[in-house]
């Protein structure tokens, strides 16, 4: 992928309304052509999704997804703009591929990177800042360090972060930028709740020499 600079990207941005990362990708798999990164963003369907991203988007639908041996289910929403669009064969295929990503995601808890509470990013921040390792490194490259551990440890927990488990070519975002594009609508992901059987209840585990012993006492 070719090296962009900054204002190239802003350029592009001006133009489209796609947002930067979107625009420096673009502009990466066209060498740095405008034009072409114009076309390679419209037929992702991304910059006709940055403008339409300030819409409301109060409709929608709530999705499921239960694995194979109901083990694990997930309960979505996702919203659009019109019932029509929701009861749609493109936004269901969403729902339902975005259902699965998170019944095979276990360590995500978020939608987004934003949506991730102060205390808890403050919590990975120390978390990190007591490991062996740092230890010996200087406090400003132990910083440095753990900044770069706790953006990559938030993506981690981020749903649209994930790389779309159909096409790890793209992350979660980028799928519903796309699908966005091509409805012609907001596509919002709102929540999400996955369940996995059995957790969090404790179950009772009895040595089983212990309980051979109380037997044959008894």
């Amino acid at each position: 992928m070719a090296e962009v600079s900054a204002k190239l990207v802003k350029e592009l941005r001006d133009k489209t309304g796609a947002g930067m990362m979107d625009c420096k990708k673009a502009l990466g798999q066209t060498d740095g052509d405008i034009e072409k990164a114009v076309e390679w963003l419209r037929k992702k369907g991304i910059a006709s999704a940055e403008k339409k991203s300030g819409r409301v988007a109060a409709e929608g639908a709530i999705g499921s997804y239960i694995h194979t041996g109901a083990r694990v289910g997930v309960l979505l929403e996702i919203n659009c703009e019109t019932d029509f669009v929701a009861r749609g064969e493109l936004f269901q295929s969403l729902l339902k591929d975005v259902a699965m990503q998170i019944a095979a995601c276990p360590n995500v808890e978020y939608v987004s990177t934003e949506q991730i509470p102060n205390d808890v990013v403050e919590k990975e921040k120390t978390i990190e800042m007591g490991r062996d390792d740092l230890a010996s490194k200087p406090q400003e490259m132990k910083v440095r360090i753990v900044e770069g551990r706790i953006g990559k440890r938030l993506k981690e927990l981020a749903l649209m972060e994930q790389p779309f488990i159909r096409d790890g070519s793209i992350t979660v975002a980028e799928l519903v930028k796309q699908i966005a594009g091509q409805i012609g609508e907001n596509i919002r992901i709102r929540r999400f709740t996955r369940y996995t059987l059995g957790e969090g209840i404790e179950v009772e585990k009895m040595d089983f020499a212990s309980e051979v012993a109380s037997m044959s006492s008894g």
